[in-house]
């Protein structure tokens, strides 16, 4: 019989050294330093990529290969919490700490379904992938790895979700658009007036409604999130300048979106990257149905997370809940880990297959 108490009780006491060692994007080093002895200590051989960590475990050649994935960082404390966000404080059922929840509930419940199920006669390979940089989606990070980790068949990536598995989730782009128009004297009737160009945009931006709606996921959305203009108040300007945010479906590349909207308004649009695009999973794969099976609701993520660097099938499902992240006075439940690692462990070890 699996000792999952002995097992909540490890990852506690991990997550609890994670949250006291401050481990922000691109800042990891102390906290892939500590995962990377606290693995050593166990008997596992990590591969360390910069602040990332890959642990393989082969058990069959040429068997499929299901990689599971969660990220070391985290992103700045906001100014609100009320608590010391790197001391872990555990009141009851509830562990308070930067991180608790994004991610580090699925980092350490994912270590130990890793180590359970390398014990078991599975008919797939698993990899274990500890990412650095995902709160940036930099590229030190699971962009880094992708070419390093060869064949994967399909990915879980261990986000908040209350256990929930995540079928799909919303890429991003972001536009930097200018309007142009002609310098002037505000006082004379002269000069062309760029803000009302971009306003004209702007209110394209906002009112127009795509017509492919994802049935998980919901419309594209399109928020205009920055505006500059102007040097003084008696100069027309000639310039102004607007960001816009655009989360992306699955119906839609960015690429495609990103032709389709220049067609549309005056300014001119760029785009910084193309590389944040939505992910889906289809709900027949055998991981969706196997969670299904197990009584989880499948829906669409309106937020990013490292599925979108993958370029393989991928699904999201992880401890704790999404609107607990980046917020002030971040917490995780105890009872929440036993729940992830108990439900791991069912859920992958009676996987029949990792393929499509």
């Amino acid at each position: 019989m699996m000792d999952y108490d002995l097992l909540t009780r490890e990852a506690t006491d991990l997550l609890c050294r994670l949250i006291e060692t401050p481990r922000l994007s691109r800042e990891e080093t102390a906290a892939a330093n500590l995962l990377e002895q606290w693995l050593k200590e166990r008997n596992m051989q990590p591969e360390r990529r910069g602040n990332n960590l890959i642990v393989r475990h082969a058990g069959k050649a040429g068997a499929p290969v299901l990689l599971l994935n969660a990220h070391i960082d985290t992103v700045r404390p906001t100014a609100s919490w009320t608590r010391n966000p790197y001391q872990a404080t555990l009141e009851g059922d509830v562990l308070y700490g930067l991180g608790s929840n994004d991610d580090g509930a699925s980092l350490v419940t994912m270590i130990q379904a890793f180590r359970l199920l390398c014990q078991e006669d599975l008919n797939y390979n698993l990899v274990l992938a500890l990412s650095a940089e995902e709160e940036v989606s930099g590229k030190n990070g699971m962009e880094s790895l992708v070419p390093l980790l060869g064949r994967v068949d399909v990915a879980l990536v261990g986000e908040p979700t209350g256990m929930q598995p995540a079928l799909c989730e919303k890429g991003l782009m972001v536009l930097d658009c200018t309007a142009k128009g002609r310098p002037g004297h505000a006082a004379r009737d002269e000069g062309d007036n760029a803000i009302y160009h971009a306003l004209d945009d702007m209110q394209w931006f906002r009112t127009h409604r795509w017509e492919r709606v994802s049935p998980l996921l919901g419309p594209v959305k399109m928020t205009v999130t920055i505006v500059n203009a102007g040097t003084q108040h008696n100069v027309v300007p000639a310039e102004c300048q607007f960001t816009v945010d655009v989360r992306t479906n699955e119906l839609y590349t960015n690429e495609e979106l990103f032709r389709l909207i220049r067609q549309e308004v005056r300014s001119e649009v760029r785009a910084r990257s193309f590389r944040l695009g939505s992910s889906r999973l289809d709900e027949n794969h055998p991981l969706a149905q196997a969670a299904i099976r197990m009584g989880r609701t499948p829906y669409g993520s309106p937020t990013l997370s490292d599925q979108a660097l993958m370029p393989w099938p991928s699904m999201k499902m992880g401890p704790g809940d999404s609107r607990r992240s980046h917020s002030a006075d971040e917490y995780i439940r105890i009872s929440e880990l036993r729940e992830a690692i108990e439900m791991y462990h069912q859920l992958l070890s009676a996987l029949p297959t990792v393929r499509g």
